[in-house]
Protein backbone atom coordinates (compact mmCIF):
# COMPACT_ATOMS: atom_id res chain seq x y z
CA UNK A 1 0.00 0.00 0.00
CA UNK A 2 1.45 3.53 -0.92
CA UNK A 3 0.16 6.14 1.25
CA UNK A 4 1.48 9.70 1.14
CA UNK A 5 1.70 12.89 2.87
CA UNK A 6 -0.90 15.99 2.35
CA UNK A 7 1.47 18.50 0.76
CA UNK A 8 4.18 16.27 0.77
CA UNK A 9 4.62 16.09 4.35
CA UNK A 10 3.71 17.02 8.04
CA UNK A 11 -0.48 16.40 8.04
CA UNK A 12 -1.91 13.05 7.19
CA UNK A 13 -5.06 12.64 4.97
CA UNK A 14 -7.67 11.01 7.16
CA UNK A 15 -8.70 8.73 4.68
CA UNK A 16 -5.19 7.29 4.35
CA UNK A 17 -4.76 6.85 7.84
CA UNK A 18 -8.13 4.98 8.21
CA UNK A 19 -6.85 2.75 5.49
CA UNK A 20 -3.81 1.99 6.93
CA UNK A 21 -5.60 1.23 9.98
CA UNK A 22 -8.55 -0.31 9.28
CA UNK A 23 -7.80 -2.10 6.00
CA UNK A 24 -8.45 -5.69 7.39
CA UNK A 25 -8.45 -8.57 4.92
CA UNK A 26 -8.34 -12.44 5.55
CA UNK A 27 -4.76 -12.52 6.10
CA UNK A 28 -4.03 -9.34 8.01
CA UNK A 29 -1.48 -11.11 11.20
CA UNK A 30 0.71 -8.79 14.01
CA UNK A 31 3.94 -8.93 15.02
CA UNK A 32 4.05 -10.07 18.07
CA UNK A 33 6.08 -6.97 19.35
CA UNK A 34 3.66 -4.64 18.50
CA UNK A 35 0.14 -3.99 18.14
CA UNK A 36 -1.99 -2.15 16.19
CA UNK A 37 -5.35 -1.41 18.75
CA UNK A 38 -8.94 -0.47 16.98
CA UNK A 39 -8.80 3.25 18.03
CA UNK A 40 -5.13 3.56 16.18
CA UNK A 41 -2.98 3.49 19.15
CA UNK A 42 0.50 1.09 19.87
CA UNK A 43 0.91 -1.43 22.46
CA UNK A 44 4.93 -2.10 22.24
CA UNK A 45 5.48 -6.08 23.54
CA UNK A 46 8.92 -5.98 25.61
CA UNK A 47 11.70 -8.71 25.20
CA UNK A 48 13.36 -9.85 28.96
CA UNK A 49 15.47 -6.89 28.92
CA UNK A 50 13.04 -4.59 28.81
CA UNK A 51 13.70 -3.57 24.75
CA UNK A 52 11.10 -2.65 22.49
CA UNK A 53 10.62 -1.20 19.13
CA UNK A 54 11.49 2.48 19.59
CA UNK A 55 9.03 5.21 18.02
CA UNK A 56 10.21 6.26 14.30
CA UNK A 57 7.86 9.01 14.49
CA UNK A 58 9.67 11.96 14.86
CA UNK A 59 12.10 12.16 11.81
CA UNK A 60 12.19 14.47 9.55
CA UNK A 61 11.30 17.97 8.78
CA UNK A 62 10.07 19.75 11.72
CA UNK A 63 9.68 16.08 12.86
CA UNK A 64 6.50 16.04 10.59
CA UNK A 65 4.67 18.15 12.40
CA UNK A 66 4.09 20.58 9.84
CA UNK A 67 3.96 20.21 5.85
CA UNK A 68 6.99 21.56 3.61
CA UNK A 69 6.52 25.24 2.77
CA UNK A 70 5.39 26.69 0.26
CA UNK A 71 8.17 30.05 0.68
CA UNK A 72 7.46 32.96 -1.78
CA UNK A 73 9.89 33.80 -4.60
CA UNK A 74 11.66 36.93 -4.03
CA UNK A 75 14.19 36.54 -6.96
CA UNK A 76 13.70 34.97 -10.15
CA UNK A 77 16.45 33.30 -12.54
CA UNK A 78 16.19 33.20 -16.45
CA UNK A 79 18.46 30.41 -17.93
CA UNK A 80 21.30 32.03 -19.70
CA UNK A 81 21.25 31.76 -23.09
CA UNK A 82 24.76 30.59 -23.04
CA UNK A 83 24.43 28.00 -20.67
CA UNK A 84 26.42 29.71 -18.00
CA UNK A 85 24.71 29.82 -14.91
CA UNK A 86 27.49 29.18 -11.58
CA UNK A 87 27.75 32.92 -10.93
CA UNK A 88 24.38 33.88 -11.69
CA UNK A 89 22.98 31.28 -9.46
CA UNK A 90 25.78 31.93 -6.64
CA UNK A 91 25.32 35.63 -6.68
CA UNK A 92 21.77 35.52 -6.34
CA UNK A 93 22.11 33.20 -3.15
CA UNK A 94 24.61 35.37 -1.45
CA UNK A 95 22.03 38.61 -2.34
CA UNK A 96 18.87 36.35 -0.51
CA UNK A 97 21.53 35.69 2.63
CA UNK A 98 21.96 39.31 3.40
CA UNK A 99 18.06 39.24 3.75
CA UNK A 100 16.34 39.19 7.44
CA UNK A 101 14.63 36.37 7.69
CA UNK A 102 10.83 36.49 8.31
CA UNK A 103 9.10 35.49 12.03
CA UNK A 104 8.93 31.44 10.43
CA UNK A 105 12.62 31.79 9.54
CA UNK A 106 12.50 32.09 5.72
CA UNK A 107 14.23 34.60 4.16
CA UNK A 108 13.05 33.41 0.73
CA UNK A 109 12.55 31.54 -2.71
CA UNK A 110 14.84 31.69 -5.39
CA UNK A 111 13.13 30.66 -8.53
CA UNK A 112 15.23 29.49 -11.47
CA UNK A 113 13.35 29.03 -14.49
CA UNK A 114 13.41 26.39 -16.96
CA UNK A 115 16.52 25.45 -18.70
CA UNK A 116 19.83 24.52 -18.85
CA UNK A 117 22.70 25.83 -16.03
CA UNK A 118 26.35 24.76 -16.53
CA UNK A 119 28.13 24.71 -13.11
CA UNK A 120 31.82 24.28 -13.48
CA UNK A 121 32.52 24.27 -9.78
CA UNK A 122 29.99 24.18 -7.16
CA UNK A 123 27.30 26.15 -5.57
CA UNK A 124 27.25 26.51 -1.98
CA UNK A 125 24.09 27.65 0.24
CA UNK A 126 25.58 28.25 3.78
CA UNK A 127 22.85 30.09 5.10
CA UNK A 128 19.16 29.61 6.91
CA UNK A 129 15.86 30.35 5.28
CA UNK A 130 16.71 29.80 1.25
CA UNK A 131 14.54 28.10 -0.64
CA UNK A 132 15.94 27.13 -4.09
CA UNK A 133 13.07 26.14 -6.80
CA UNK A 134 13.05 24.78 -10.22
CA UNK A 135 10.17 24.41 -12.82
CA UNK A 136 10.51 20.75 -12.59
CA UNK A 137 12.72 17.71 -12.24
CA UNK A 138 11.59 15.91 -15.62
CA UNK A 139 13.48 16.68 -18.93
CA UNK A 140 12.71 19.80 -20.12
CA UNK A 141 12.36 21.71 -16.16
CA UNK A 142 14.89 23.41 -15.13
CA UNK A 143 18.24 21.52 -15.41
CA UNK A 144 22.06 22.62 -13.47
CA UNK A 145 25.05 20.47 -15.20
CA UNK A 146 28.10 19.70 -13.14
CA UNK A 147 30.60 20.30 -16.29
CA UNK A 148 34.23 19.88 -16.25
CA UNK A 149 36.51 16.70 -15.43
CA UNK A 150 36.40 17.60 -11.25
CA UNK A 151 34.69 15.19 -8.55
CA UNK A 152 33.09 17.59 -6.46
CA UNK A 153 29.46 18.08 -4.92
CA UNK A 154 27.21 20.08 -7.07
CA UNK A 155 25.41 21.71 -4.04
CA UNK A 156 26.23 22.13 -1.10
CA UNK A 157 23.96 22.82 2.05
CA UNK A 158 26.02 23.69 4.58
CA UNK A 159 26.43 25.33 7.67
CA UNK A 160 29.64 25.75 9.91
CA UNK A 161 30.81 24.38 13.37
CA UNK A 162 29.84 21.37 15.32
CA UNK A 163 28.07 20.07 18.59
CA UNK A 164 29.66 22.15 21.61
CA UNK A 165 29.15 20.62 25.28
CA UNK A 166 27.90 23.38 28.08
CA UNK A 167 30.92 22.43 30.36
CA UNK A 168 30.10 21.58 33.44
CA UNK A 169 26.54 20.19 33.68
CA UNK A 170 27.23 16.78 32.30
CA UNK A 171 25.44 13.90 34.75
CA UNK A 172 25.97 10.63 34.75
CA UNK A 173 22.64 7.97 34.14
CA UNK A 174 22.16 5.99 37.39
CA UNK A 175 20.27 2.87 35.80
CA UNK A 176 22.25 0.36 35.41
CA UNK A 177 20.55 -0.91 32.17
CA UNK A 178 18.28 1.59 29.72
CA UNK A 179 16.34 -0.47 27.32
CA UNK A 180 15.90 0.72 23.56
CA UNK A 181 12.72 2.31 23.12
CA UNK A 182 12.81 4.27 26.34
CA UNK A 183 11.99 7.81 26.89
CA UNK A 184 13.18 8.16 29.92
CA UNK A 185 16.02 7.15 32.57
CA UNK A 186 17.26 8.72 35.82
CA UNK A 187 20.75 11.02 36.71
CA UNK A 188 22.54 11.69 39.28
CA UNK A 189 20.85 15.34 39.46
CA UNK A 190 18.15 16.91 37.54
CA UNK A 191 19.61 20.63 39.04
CA UNK A 192 20.49 22.65 35.99
CA UNK A 193 17.97 21.01 33.19
CA UNK A 194 14.73 22.20 32.15
CA UNK A 195 11.55 21.41 29.62
CA UNK A 196 12.91 21.91 26.68
CA UNK A 197 16.82 21.81 26.95
CA UNK A 198 18.59 20.37 23.92
CA UNK A 199 20.86 17.52 25.58
CA UNK A 200 22.93 14.86 24.12
CA UNK A 201 22.28 11.63 25.03
CA UNK A 202 25.95 10.14 25.39
CA UNK A 203 26.99 6.63 24.95
CA UNK A 204 30.59 5.37 25.53
CA UNK A 205 32.43 2.96 23.58
CA UNK A 206 34.94 1.61 26.37
CA UNK A 207 37.61 -1.35 25.49
CA UNK A 208 35.54 -4.10 27.04
CA UNK A 209 32.38 -3.51 24.52
CA UNK A 210 34.81 -3.54 21.93
CA UNK A 211 36.23 -6.35 22.83
CA UNK A 212 32.89 -8.18 23.89
CA UNK A 213 31.62 -6.87 20.39
CA UNK A 214 34.80 -9.11 19.28
CA UNK A 215 35.80 -5.55 17.24
CA UNK A 216 39.28 -5.89 17.74
CA UNK A 217 39.11 -9.40 16.54
CA UNK A 218 38.17 -8.87 12.63
CA UNK A 219 40.60 -10.75 10.43
CA UNK A 220 43.03 -8.48 9.69
CA UNK A 221 44.20 -8.12 5.98
CA UNK A 222 45.69 -4.57 4.16
CA UNK A 223 44.04 -1.89 5.41
CA UNK A 224 42.11 -3.55 8.23
CA UNK A 225 41.66 -0.91 11.27
CA UNK A 226 40.45 -2.49 14.58
CA UNK A 227 37.30 -0.49 16.38
CA UNK A 228 39.45 1.40 19.28
CA UNK A 229 38.02 2.49 22.29
CA UNK A 230 36.71 5.84 22.43
CA UNK A 231 36.12 5.91 18.73
CA UNK A 232 32.72 4.44 18.65
CA UNK A 233 31.28 7.46 21.32
CA UNK A 234 27.66 8.06 20.11
CA UNK A 235 25.92 11.28 20.74
CA UNK A 236 22.08 11.16 20.62
CA UNK A 237 20.24 14.74 20.31
CA UNK A 238 17.46 15.07 22.18
CA UNK A 239 14.94 17.41 24.19
CA UNK A 240 14.25 16.92 27.75
CA UNK A 241 10.06 17.16 27.62
CA UNK A 242 9.60 16.45 31.29
CA UNK A 243 11.83 16.40 34.71
CA UNK A 244 10.11 14.86 38.14
CA UNK A 245 12.93 14.95 40.31
CA UNK A 246 15.72 13.16 38.95
CA UNK A 247 14.04 11.26 36.10
CA UNK A 248 14.49 12.68 32.51
CA UNK A 249 11.83 12.65 30.05
CA UNK A 250 12.99 12.98 26.29
CA UNK A 251 11.16 13.46 22.98
CA UNK A 252 12.92 10.89 20.70
CA UNK A 253 13.76 6.96 21.76
CA UNK A 254 16.64 5.51 23.08
CA UNK A 255 18.00 3.22 20.23
CA UNK A 256 21.05 1.70 21.48
CA UNK A 257 20.72 -0.06 24.70
CA UNK A 258 23.32 1.78 27.66
CA UNK A 259 24.88 -0.76 29.96
CA UNK A 260 26.63 0.16 33.31
CA UNK A 261 29.06 -2.40 32.65
CA UNK A 262 30.02 -1.07 29.11
CA UNK A 263 30.56 2.59 30.44
CA UNK A 264 26.60 3.13 30.86
CA UNK A 265 25.48 6.95 29.56
CA UNK A 266 25.08 10.62 30.40
CA UNK A 267 23.48 13.80 29.30
CA UNK A 268 24.83 17.40 28.76
CA UNK A 269 24.11 20.66 26.85
CA UNK A 270 25.41 21.93 23.90
CA UNK A 271 25.40 24.19 21.04
CA UNK A 272 25.86 24.46 17.59
CA UNK A 273 26.03 27.89 16.91
CA UNK A 274 26.92 27.35 13.25
CA UNK A 275 23.87 25.04 11.74
CA UNK A 276 21.51 26.52 9.52
CA UNK A 277 18.23 26.04 9.27
CA UNK A 278 15.09 26.41 6.93
CA UNK A 279 16.22 25.40 3.92
CA UNK A 280 14.95 23.53 0.79
CA UNK A 281 15.66 22.10 -2.76
CA UNK A 282 12.71 21.41 -5.26
CA UNK A 283 11.66 20.86 -8.48
CA UNK A 284 15.21 20.91 -9.74
CA UNK A 285 17.03 18.17 -11.93
CA UNK A 286 21.12 17.62 -12.01
CA UNK A 287 22.93 16.56 -14.17
CA UNK A 288 26.68 15.75 -14.54
CA UNK A 289 28.83 15.88 -18.06
CA UNK A 290 31.00 12.21 -18.04
CA UNK A 291 32.58 10.46 -20.97
CA UNK A 292 32.22 7.61 -19.94
CA UNK A 293 30.10 4.93 -18.01
CA UNK A 294 33.17 4.33 -15.99
CA UNK A 295 34.45 8.04 -15.96
CA UNK A 296 35.06 9.28 -12.11
CA UNK A 297 36.50 12.77 -12.90
CA UNK A 298 32.96 14.50 -12.72
CA UNK A 299 30.01 15.28 -10.59
CA UNK A 300 29.82 12.93 -7.55
CA UNK A 301 27.44 14.00 -5.38
CA UNK A 302 24.30 16.19 -6.53
CA UNK A 303 22.90 17.38 -3.34
CA UNK A 304 24.62 17.59 0.36
CA UNK A 305 22.94 18.75 3.17
CA UNK A 306 26.25 19.45 6.30
CA UNK A 307 25.36 21.01 9.29
CA UNK A 308 21.45 21.84 8.92
CA UNK A 309 18.60 20.99 10.43
CA UNK A 310 14.79 21.42 9.73
CA UNK A 311 15.70 21.46 5.63
CA UNK A 312 14.35 19.46 2.66
CA UNK A 313 14.44 18.53 -0.70
CA UNK A 314 11.98 17.08 -2.72
CA UNK A 315 10.90 16.20 -6.52
CA UNK A 316 14.95 16.33 -7.04
CA UNK A 317 16.20 13.99 -9.44
CA UNK A 318 19.65 13.51 -10.64
CA UNK A 319 21.58 11.80 -13.35
CA UNK A 320 25.28 10.34 -14.52
CA UNK A 321 26.68 11.51 -11.00
CA UNK A 322 29.25 8.90 -9.51
CA UNK A 323 27.81 8.78 -6.14
CA UNK A 324 24.38 10.09 -4.66
CA UNK A 325 21.59 12.10 -5.81
CA UNK A 326 21.12 13.04 -1.98
CA UNK A 327 23.66 12.76 1.06
CA UNK A 328 22.54 13.84 4.54
CA UNK A 329 26.01 14.34 6.45
CA UNK A 330 27.89 15.22 9.37
CA UNK A 331 25.38 17.64 11.53
CA UNK A 332 22.52 17.21 9.46
CA UNK A 333 19.33 17.08 11.01
CA UNK A 334 15.06 16.50 10.64
CA UNK A 335 16.19 17.04 7.17
CA UNK A 336 12.82 15.77 4.85
CA UNK A 337 14.05 14.07 1.07
CA UNK A 338 10.86 13.39 -0.54
CA UNK A 339 9.97 12.23 -3.95
CA UNK A 340 13.72 12.28 -5.54
CA UNK A 341 15.32 10.07 -8.09
CA UNK A 342 18.77 8.81 -8.21
CA UNK A 343 19.27 7.14 -11.99
CA UNK A 344 22.27 6.23 -14.95
CA UNK A 345 24.94 6.21 -12.53
CA UNK A 346 28.59 6.77 -14.30
CA UNK A 347 30.95 5.08 -12.43
CA UNK A 348 33.72 1.85 -11.83
CA UNK A 349 30.74 -0.74 -10.28
CA UNK A 350 32.83 -1.00 -7.03
CA UNK A 351 33.07 0.26 -3.33
CA UNK A 352 32.79 3.94 -2.09
CA UNK A 353 30.46 4.39 -5.01
CA UNK A 354 26.88 4.67 -6.18
CA UNK A 355 25.19 5.14 -2.55
CA UNK A 356 22.28 6.89 -4.01
CA UNK A 357 20.56 8.22 -0.61
CA UNK A 358 23.26 8.05 1.78
CA UNK A 359 22.76 9.43 5.30
CA UNK A 360 24.86 10.00 7.91
CA UNK A 361 23.06 12.40 9.80
CA UNK A 362 19.86 11.90 12.40
CA UNK A 363 16.26 11.91 12.70
CA UNK A 364 16.36 12.01 8.86
CA UNK A 365 13.55 10.58 6.36
CA UNK A 366 13.96 9.55 3.09
CA UNK A 367 10.29 9.28 1.55
CA UNK A 368 9.03 8.18 -1.69
CA UNK A 369 12.22 7.92 -3.63
CA UNK A 370 13.58 5.78 -6.45
CA UNK A 371 17.17 4.85 -7.20
CA UNK A 372 18.18 2.66 -10.48
CA UNK A 373 21.84 1.50 -11.04
CA UNK A 374 23.06 1.89 -7.53
CA UNK A 375 24.80 0.40 -5.35
CA UNK A 376 24.24 1.19 -2.21
CA UNK A 377 20.58 2.74 -2.83
CA UNK A 378 19.44 3.11 1.02
CA UNK A 379 22.38 3.69 3.15
CA UNK A 380 24.03 4.42 6.17
CA UNK A 381 27.33 5.22 7.11
CA UNK A 382 29.52 5.02 10.53
CA UNK A 383 28.26 5.59 13.58
CA UNK A 384 25.21 7.10 12.57
CA UNK A 385 22.49 7.99 15.37
CA UNK A 386 19.28 7.29 14.95
CA UNK A 387 16.37 7.67 14.62
CA UNK A 388 16.39 7.31 11.27
CA UNK A 389 14.11 6.29 8.51
CA UNK A 390 13.94 5.33 4.72
CA UNK A 391 10.02 4.69 3.80
CA UNK A 392 8.15 3.89 0.75
CA UNK A 393 10.83 3.80 -1.67
CA UNK A 394 12.13 1.82 -4.31
CA UNK A 395 15.57 0.29 -6.52
CA UNK A 396 16.15 -1.39 -9.45
CA UNK A 397 18.87 -2.40 -11.22
CA UNK A 398 20.77 -2.98 -7.89
CA UNK A 399 24.72 -3.75 -7.96
CA UNK A 400 24.87 -4.21 -4.64
CA UNK A 401 22.82 -4.31 -0.74
CA UNK A 402 20.96 -1.32 0.79
CA UNK A 403 21.35 -1.21 5.21
CA UNK A 404 24.17 -0.41 7.08
CA UNK A 405 26.64 -0.27 5.62
CA UNK A 406 29.10 0.89 7.61
CA UNK A 407 31.02 1.00 11.03
CA UNK A 408 27.60 0.41 13.66
CA UNK A 409 24.96 2.69 12.76
CA UNK A 410 21.73 2.88 15.55
CA UNK A 411 17.86 2.86 15.14
CA UNK A 412 17.23 2.66 11.36
CA UNK A 413 13.95 1.66 10.05
CA UNK A 414 13.42 0.19 6.32
CA UNK A 415 10.02 0.50 6.12
CA UNK A 416 8.15 -0.70 2.73
CA UNK A 417 11.49 -0.62 0.91
CA UNK A 418 11.15 -2.52 -2.41
CA UNK A 419 14.18 -3.08 -4.32
CA UNK A 420 15.66 -6.50 -6.84
CA UNK A 421 18.52 -6.70 -4.36
CA UNK A 422 19.54 -7.25 -1.27
CA UNK A 423 19.01 -5.27 2.66
CA UNK A 424 21.85 -7.00 4.86
CA UNK A 425 22.17 -6.24 8.92
CA UNK A 426 25.44 -8.10 9.21
CA UNK A 427 28.82 -8.37 10.25
CA UNK A 428 30.81 -7.19 7.63
CA UNK A 429 34.36 -8.20 9.01
CA UNK A 430 37.02 -6.80 7.25
CA UNK A 431 35.15 -5.45 4.08
CA UNK A 432 36.05 -2.02 3.46
CA UNK A 433 38.95 -0.83 5.79
CA UNK A 434 37.42 -3.60 9.12
CA UNK A 435 33.99 -2.47 8.59
CA UNK A 436 32.89 -5.07 11.43
CA UNK A 437 29.00 -4.53 13.14
CA UNK A 438 27.28 -2.83 10.74
CA UNK A 439 24.51 -1.84 13.00
CA UNK A 440 21.97 -2.17 15.89
CA UNK A 441 18.19 -1.88 16.15
CA UNK A 442 17.37 -2.24 12.40
CA UNK A 443 14.50 -3.15 11.23
CA UNK A 444 12.68 -4.37 8.10
CA UNK A 445 9.16 -3.78 7.94
CA UNK A 446 7.38 -5.08 5.37
CA UNK A 447 10.21 -4.82 2.96
CA UNK A 448 10.24 -6.76 -1.21
CA UNK A 449 14.05 -7.72 -1.96
CA UNK A 450 15.38 -10.73 -3.78
CA UNK A 451 16.77 -11.86 -0.21
CA UNK A 452 17.73 -9.96 3.45
CA UNK A 453 20.69 -11.09 5.73
CA UNK A 454 19.84 -9.62 9.15
CA UNK A 455 22.17 -10.87 12.12
CA UNK A 456 22.54 -9.84 16.06
CA UNK A 457 25.73 -8.58 17.21
CA UNK A 458 27.39 -10.33 19.90
CA UNK A 459 26.77 -7.93 22.70
CA UNK A 460 24.38 -4.56 23.26
CA UNK A 461 21.68 -5.39 20.97
CA UNK A 462 19.73 -6.84 18.46
CA UNK A 463 18.00 -6.54 14.45
CA UNK A 464 14.76 -7.18 13.07
CA UNK A 465 13.57 -8.15 9.99
CA UNK A 466 9.33 -8.31 10.21
CA UNK A 467 7.07 -9.36 7.23
CA UNK A 468 10.07 -9.52 4.72
CA UNK A 469 8.73 -10.88 1.47
CA UNK A 470 12.06 -12.42 0.00
CA UNK A 471 14.89 -14.86 0.35
CA UNK A 472 16.85 -14.69 3.54
CA UNK A 473 20.40 -15.42 3.23
CA UNK A 474 22.79 -16.59 6.01
CA UNK A 475 25.43 -13.56 5.40
CA UNK A 476 29.49 -12.90 5.03
CA UNK A 477 29.53 -14.94 8.26
CA UNK A 478 27.22 -18.01 8.17
CA UNK A 479 28.07 -18.74 12.13
CA UNK A 480 26.91 -15.29 13.13
CA UNK A 481 23.57 -14.86 15.61
CA UNK A 482 20.39 -14.51 13.78
CA UNK A 483 18.53 -11.65 14.21
CA UNK A 484 14.55 -11.43 15.38
CA UNK A 485 12.48 -12.65 12.37
CA UNK A 486 8.77 -12.95 11.81
CA UNK A 487 6.80 -13.95 9.13
CA UNK A 488 8.48 -14.15 6.12
CA UNK A 489 6.86 -13.84 2.87
CA UNK A 490 3.70 -13.81 4.78
CA UNK A 491 1.50 -11.35 3.39
CA UNK A 492 -0.98 -9.22 5.23
CA UNK A 493 1.31 -7.59 7.90
CA UNK A 494 -0.25 -4.77 10.05
CA UNK A 495 0.21 -2.10 10.53
CA UNK A 496 1.37 -1.81 6.58
CA UNK A 497 3.86 0.56 7.57
CA UNK A 498 5.35 0.94 11.30
CA UNK A 499 6.38 4.79 10.80
CA UNK A 500 2.94 5.99 9.53
CA UNK A 501 1.43 3.60 12.31
CA UNK A 502 3.53 4.97 14.96
CA UNK A 503 2.73 8.61 13.57
CA UNK A 504 -0.53 8.53 13.21
CA UNK A 505 -0.21 7.10 17.21
CA UNK A 506 1.63 10.39 18.33
CA UNK A 507 -1.10 12.55 16.57
CA UNK A 508 -3.62 11.22 18.39
CA UNK A 509 -2.18 11.89 21.48
CA UNK A 510 -2.04 15.63 20.56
Amino acid sequence: MKIRFFKTMGILSITALTALAFNNHKDEWQSKLVTLNPDGSLTYHPDEQGNTLPDFSRVGYHEGDVPIPDVPVIKTITAPADGNGQQLIQNAINEVSKLTPDAKGYRGTILLKKGIYKVPDSLRISASGIVLRGEGSAIGGTCIVATGTSQRTLLNVSGTGSIKEITGLRVKITDAFVPVGAKSFNVQSADGYKVGDHIILYRPSPQNWIHDLKMDQIVARKGTKQWQPGDFDMYYERAITKIENNTISIDNPVVMQMETKYGGGAIYKYTFAGRIKEVGIENIRFESEYANDTAENHGWIALAFRNTENGWARNVASRYFGYACVSTEGGSRNITVTDCKCTDAKSIITGSRRYSFNNTGQLNLFINCHAEDGRHDYVTGAKVCGPNVFYNSTASKTHADAGPHHRWASGTLFDNIVSDGEINVQDRGNMGSGHGWSGVTQILWNCTVAKATVQNPWVSGQNYCIGLHGGKDAGHFKDRNEGYWEGQNKKGLMPASLYMAQFKARHLKQ
